[in-house]
């Protein structure tokens, strides 16, 4: 839990925790082989299909920016914010919005 944190930021930590528990059961390999996966079939498939695969890969980089938020530093915030805006577009290209 992050020292001193309150409302909203203090209701995520708990209820992400709680459902996790059953990951660290998993090989540590597993989860980056499995977002990298669907990254590449997002890449691979040019329609909604590779839309759909991106955005478990888009969420789980949300819900770790969003956690490690108040431990970085600008530059690092700036990445996290680069990388999110990319796969939202990214996201939205395979969908068709652009």
């Amino acid at each position: 839990m992050t020292p001193g944190a309150t409302g909203l930021r203090r209701a995520v930590e708990r209820r992400s925790a709680a459902p996790l528990v059953f990951l660290y059961r998993l090989p540590r390999w597993l989860i980056p082989v499995v977002l990298v996966a669907l990254l590449l079939v997002g890449f691979a498939v040019a329609d909604w299909r590779g839309g759909i695969a991106v955005l478990p890969v888009l969420g789980f980089v949300l819900w770790l920016a969003y956690m490690s938020w108040p431990s970085l530093g600008t530059f690092a915030r700036f990445l996290r914010v680069a990388l999110v805006t990319f796969l939202v577009l990214f996201a939205a290209a395979r969908f068709g919005v652009f």
